[in-house]
Protein backbone atom coordinates (compact mmCIF):
# COMPACT_ATOMS: atom_id res chain seq x y z
CA UNK A 1 0.00 0.00 0.00
CA UNK A 2 1.16 4.07 -0.87
CA UNK A 3 2.23 5.26 2.28
CA UNK A 4 2.61 8.84 3.11
CA UNK A 5 6.14 9.48 5.65
CA UNK A 6 7.01 11.86 7.97
CA UNK A 7 10.18 13.79 6.70
CA UNK A 8 10.45 16.62 9.57
CA UNK A 9 12.89 14.25 11.69
CA UNK A 10 10.93 14.41 14.76
CA UNK A 11 9.99 11.52 16.59
CA UNK A 12 7.14 11.83 18.68
CA UNK A 13 7.91 10.60 23.09
CA UNK A 14 4.83 7.98 22.32
CA UNK A 15 6.77 6.96 19.03
CA UNK A 16 9.93 6.00 20.71
CA UNK A 17 7.92 4.49 23.34
CA UNK A 18 6.56 1.90 21.24
CA UNK A 19 9.39 1.26 19.23
CA UNK A 20 11.22 -0.07 22.44
CA UNK A 21 7.81 -2.19 23.45
CA UNK A 22 8.19 -3.18 20.18
CA UNK A 23 11.70 -4.37 20.05
CA UNK A 24 11.38 -5.79 23.65
CA UNK A 25 8.36 -8.11 23.03
CA UNK A 26 9.70 -8.96 19.69
CA UNK A 27 13.00 -10.70 20.63
CA UNK A 28 12.94 -10.84 24.25
CA UNK A 29 16.21 -9.37 24.91
CA UNK A 30 17.45 -9.77 28.31
CA UNK A 31 18.57 -6.71 30.19
CA UNK A 32 19.27 -8.47 33.81
CA UNK A 33 16.70 -9.06 36.81
CA UNK A 34 15.21 -12.21 38.28
CA UNK A 35 15.93 -15.93 36.60
CA UNK A 36 13.10 -18.03 36.56
CA UNK A 37 11.81 -19.87 39.77
CA UNK A 38 12.14 -23.84 39.60
CA UNK A 39 9.34 -23.92 42.43
CA UNK A 40 5.61 -23.92 41.64
CA UNK A 41 3.22 -21.44 43.39
CA UNK A 42 -0.49 -21.88 43.77
CA UNK A 43 -3.04 -19.38 42.06
CA UNK A 44 -3.17 -17.75 45.25
CA UNK A 45 0.59 -16.44 44.99
CA UNK A 46 0.78 -12.71 44.96
CA UNK A 47 2.77 -11.31 41.96
CA UNK A 48 6.44 -13.15 41.29
CA UNK A 49 8.79 -13.75 38.52
CA UNK A 50 7.81 -16.64 36.16
CA UNK A 51 8.52 -20.50 36.62
CA UNK A 52 10.67 -22.23 33.99
CA UNK A 53 7.95 -23.73 32.86
CA UNK A 54 5.61 -20.60 32.50
CA UNK A 55 8.21 -18.89 30.88
CA UNK A 56 8.26 -22.20 28.27
CA UNK A 57 4.76 -21.22 27.24
CA UNK A 58 5.30 -17.49 27.32
CA UNK A 59 8.19 -18.31 25.11
CA UNK A 60 6.04 -21.04 23.12
CA UNK A 61 2.86 -18.45 22.31
CA UNK A 62 4.37 -16.50 19.18
CA UNK A 63 5.08 -19.24 17.25
CA UNK A 64 1.81 -20.98 18.06
CA UNK A 65 0.31 -18.01 16.90
CA UNK A 66 2.21 -18.60 13.21
CA UNK A 67 1.66 -22.17 13.42
CA UNK A 68 -1.96 -21.49 13.88
CA UNK A 69 -2.81 -18.48 11.44
CA UNK A 70 -5.17 -17.58 9.53
CA UNK A 71 -6.74 -16.62 13.17
CA UNK A 72 -9.74 -14.30 14.57
CA UNK A 73 -8.98 -11.80 16.23
CA UNK A 74 -11.23 -8.71 18.03
CA UNK A 75 -9.28 -5.25 19.24
CA UNK A 76 -10.76 -3.05 21.05
CA UNK A 77 -9.11 0.31 21.45
CA UNK A 78 -10.31 3.84 23.37
CA UNK A 79 -9.18 6.81 21.65
CA UNK A 80 -10.17 9.54 24.49
CA UNK A 81 -13.24 11.35 24.97
CA UNK A 82 -15.82 8.15 24.76
CA UNK A 83 -14.77 7.34 21.37
CA UNK A 84 -14.10 3.36 21.21
CA UNK A 85 -12.98 1.54 17.84
CA UNK A 86 -13.39 -2.29 17.51
CA UNK A 87 -11.94 -3.96 14.25
CA UNK A 88 -12.95 -7.76 14.05
CA UNK A 89 -10.90 -10.02 11.28
CA UNK A 90 -8.41 -12.64 10.84
CA UNK A 91 -4.65 -12.39 10.84
CA UNK A 92 -2.34 -14.28 8.79
CA UNK A 93 1.17 -14.65 10.52
CA UNK A 94 3.07 -15.85 7.90
CA UNK A 95 2.38 -12.94 5.68
CA UNK A 96 2.09 -10.77 8.28
CA UNK A 97 -0.92 -9.43 6.55
CA UNK A 98 -4.79 -8.67 8.10
CA UNK A 99 -7.84 -7.80 7.27
CA UNK A 100 -11.32 -7.18 8.64
CA UNK A 101 -14.09 -4.22 9.88
CA UNK A 102 -14.07 -1.81 11.86
CA UNK A 103 -16.41 0.58 13.90
CA UNK A 104 -16.24 3.51 15.65
CA UNK A 105 -18.84 4.10 18.30
CA UNK A 106 -18.84 6.95 21.32
CA UNK A 107 -20.23 10.56 22.20
CA UNK A 108 -19.41 13.33 19.19
CA UNK A 109 -21.31 16.17 20.28
CA UNK A 110 -24.29 16.75 19.14
CA UNK A 111 -23.95 15.58 15.61
CA UNK A 112 -23.22 12.09 16.74
CA UNK A 113 -25.70 9.72 14.92
CA UNK A 114 -28.35 7.84 17.02
CA UNK A 115 -27.27 4.49 18.55
CA UNK A 116 -23.45 6.47 18.81
CA UNK A 117 -22.25 5.01 15.69
CA UNK A 118 -19.76 7.51 13.76
CA UNK A 119 -18.37 5.69 11.34
CA UNK A 120 -17.64 1.79 10.26
CA UNK A 121 -16.17 0.24 7.09
CA UNK A 122 -13.21 -2.44 6.45
CA UNK A 123 -9.25 -2.37 7.18
CA UNK A 124 -6.61 -4.11 6.11
CA UNK A 125 -3.47 -3.70 7.94
CA UNK A 126 0.48 -5.04 7.61
CA UNK A 127 3.57 -4.39 9.24
CA UNK A 128 4.05 -0.87 7.55
CA UNK A 129 0.72 0.66 7.97
CA UNK A 130 -2.97 0.30 7.10
CA UNK A 131 -6.03 1.12 4.46
CA UNK A 132 -9.14 1.85 5.15
CA UNK A 133 -12.79 1.29 2.68
CA UNK A 134 -16.09 1.56 2.34
CA UNK A 135 -18.17 -1.78 2.77
CA UNK A 136 -19.70 -2.65 -0.59
CA UNK A 137 -23.59 -1.94 -0.58
CA UNK A 138 -25.23 -4.88 0.55
CA UNK A 139 -22.48 -7.42 0.84
CA UNK A 140 -23.17 -8.93 4.35
CA UNK A 141 -20.09 -11.78 3.51
CA UNK A 142 -17.05 -11.66 6.10
CA UNK A 143 -14.83 -8.49 5.76
CA UNK A 144 -12.01 -11.17 3.70
CA UNK A 145 -14.67 -11.50 1.37
CA UNK A 146 -15.70 -8.21 0.93
CA UNK A 147 -12.12 -6.99 0.64
CA UNK A 148 -11.66 -9.26 -2.52
CA UNK A 149 -13.55 -6.88 -4.58
CA UNK A 150 -12.21 -3.77 -3.87
CA UNK A 151 -9.73 -2.58 -6.28
CA UNK A 152 -6.22 -1.15 -4.55
CA UNK A 153 -6.95 2.18 -5.92
CA UNK A 154 -10.54 2.07 -3.51
CA UNK A 155 -8.33 1.79 -0.66
CA UNK A 156 -7.29 4.58 1.44
CA UNK A 157 -3.63 3.54 3.03
CA UNK A 158 -1.69 5.67 5.55
CA UNK A 159 1.29 4.96 7.61
CA UNK A 160 0.96 4.36 11.06
CA UNK A 161 0.45 7.11 13.93
CA UNK A 162 1.07 6.81 17.76
CA UNK A 163 -2.82 6.73 18.66
CA UNK A 164 -4.07 3.81 20.41
CA UNK A 165 -6.05 1.66 17.58
CA UNK A 166 -2.88 2.33 15.27
CA UNK A 167 -0.60 0.93 18.27
CA UNK A 168 -3.09 -1.81 18.98
CA UNK A 169 -3.07 -2.86 15.38
CA UNK A 170 1.28 -2.19 14.58
CA UNK A 171 1.73 -4.66 18.55
CA UNK A 172 -1.04 -7.23 16.94
CA UNK A 173 0.69 -7.87 13.37
CA UNK A 174 3.98 -8.41 15.07
CA UNK A 175 2.68 -10.80 17.96
CA UNK A 176 3.47 -13.90 15.50
CA UNK A 177 6.84 -15.34 14.66
CA UNK A 178 8.34 -18.42 12.73
CA UNK A 179 10.26 -19.65 16.24
CA UNK A 180 9.69 -19.42 19.75
CA UNK A 181 11.60 -17.10 22.02
CA UNK A 182 14.30 -17.54 24.61
CA UNK A 183 12.63 -18.58 27.72
CA UNK A 184 15.22 -18.17 29.78
CA UNK A 185 15.65 -14.35 28.26
CA UNK A 186 12.45 -13.55 28.70
CA UNK A 187 12.82 -14.70 32.68
CA UNK A 188 15.88 -12.72 32.91
CA UNK A 189 14.09 -9.88 31.33
CA UNK A 190 11.69 -9.28 34.19
CA UNK A 191 8.20 -11.15 32.84
CA UNK A 192 6.14 -11.98 35.61
CA UNK A 193 3.08 -13.89 36.09
CA UNK A 194 0.34 -11.82 37.72
CA UNK A 195 -2.38 -14.42 38.84
CA UNK A 196 -4.92 -16.79 36.59
CA UNK A 197 -8.22 -16.47 34.63
CA UNK A 198 -10.76 -18.46 33.14
CA UNK A 199 -12.11 -17.69 29.71
CA UNK A 200 -14.63 -19.25 28.30
CA UNK A 201 -14.16 -22.75 30.00
CA UNK A 202 -10.43 -22.47 29.39
CA UNK A 203 -7.99 -22.05 32.40
CA UNK A 204 -5.40 -18.85 31.29
CA UNK A 205 -2.44 -17.72 33.26
CA UNK A 206 -1.62 -13.76 33.29
CA UNK A 207 1.92 -12.71 32.50
CA UNK A 208 3.32 -8.97 32.67
CA UNK A 209 5.44 -9.05 29.43
CA UNK A 210 9.36 -8.24 29.44
CA UNK A 211 10.24 -5.27 30.92
CA UNK A 212 10.50 -2.33 28.49
CA UNK A 213 14.75 -1.57 28.20
CA UNK A 214 16.36 0.76 30.80
CA UNK A 215 13.10 0.09 33.39
CA UNK A 216 14.14 -0.19 37.19
CA UNK A 217 12.42 -2.94 39.15
CA UNK A 218 9.90 -1.30 41.38
CA UNK A 219 10.38 2.48 40.04
CA UNK A 220 7.79 4.45 38.24
CA UNK A 221 4.07 4.35 37.91
CA UNK A 222 3.94 0.63 37.32
CA UNK A 223 6.87 -0.69 39.45
CA UNK A 224 8.83 -0.83 36.05
CA UNK A 225 6.86 -3.39 34.70
CA UNK A 226 6.10 -4.19 31.60
CA UNK A 227 3.41 -2.25 29.44
CA UNK A 228 1.74 -5.71 28.11
CA UNK A 229 0.11 -8.47 29.52
CA UNK A 230 -0.61 -11.88 28.36
CA UNK A 231 -3.46 -14.68 28.78
CA UNK A 232 -1.35 -18.09 28.19
CA UNK A 233 -3.02 -21.62 28.59
CA UNK A 234 -1.22 -24.73 29.56
CA UNK A 235 -0.43 -25.24 26.09
CA UNK A 236 1.52 -22.16 25.34
CA UNK A 237 -1.80 -20.95 23.39
CA UNK A 238 -2.19 -16.94 23.48
CA UNK A 239 -5.59 -15.81 23.89
CA UNK A 240 -5.50 -12.10 25.00
CA UNK A 241 -3.16 -8.93 25.39
CA UNK A 242 -3.59 -5.90 26.79
CA UNK A 243 -1.49 -2.84 26.17
CA UNK A 244 -1.29 0.19 28.33
CA UNK A 245 -0.41 3.25 27.20
CA UNK A 246 0.99 6.28 28.57
CA UNK A 247 -2.22 9.27 29.61
CA UNK A 248 -4.90 6.34 29.14
CA UNK A 249 -6.69 4.67 31.69
CA UNK A 250 -8.21 2.00 29.61
CA UNK A 251 -5.82 -0.49 28.07
CA UNK A 252 -6.19 -1.74 24.05
CA UNK A 253 -7.32 -5.01 23.67
CA UNK A 254 -6.65 -7.72 21.41
CA UNK A 255 -8.46 -10.95 21.73
CA UNK A 256 -8.03 -14.74 19.89
CA UNK A 257 -11.13 -16.84 19.11
CA UNK A 258 -9.13 -19.35 17.27
CA UNK A 259 -8.33 -20.25 13.77
CA UNK A 260 -10.40 -19.35 10.73
CA UNK A 261 -9.08 -22.30 8.23
CA UNK A 262 -11.65 -20.56 5.34
CA UNK A 263 -10.07 -16.98 5.20
CA UNK A 264 -8.00 -15.89 2.06
CA UNK A 265 -6.28 -12.67 2.55
CA UNK A 266 -7.20 -10.51 -0.52
CA UNK A 267 -4.29 -9.32 -2.53
CA UNK A 268 -5.81 -6.05 -4.06
CA UNK A 269 -4.97 -3.77 -0.98
CA UNK A 270 -1.41 -5.19 -1.44
CA UNK A 271 -1.12 -5.43 -5.46
CA UNK A 272 1.19 -3.35 -7.73
CA UNK A 273 -0.84 -2.58 -10.23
Amino acid sequence: MARKRKTDGRTPRRALWFRTLIAITACGAAVGGLAAYRTLSDDTATERPVTVDEASRLALSRLNLYQASPLKVDLTATEGGGVVVRVKGVVDYRTHRAVGSYRITGASGASAPAGGQLDHGLIVWDTGGLGLAPVPKGDDRPPWRQAEHIPRSGWSARSYTTDPLDAGLQLLIGLGADRPDNPLLLAQSGARRLGSDRIDGRDYDRFAGPRAQGATPGTGPDGGRSPLTYWVDGDGGLRRVTMRMPGLGTPTTVEFSGRDGRAKLPAAPWGTG
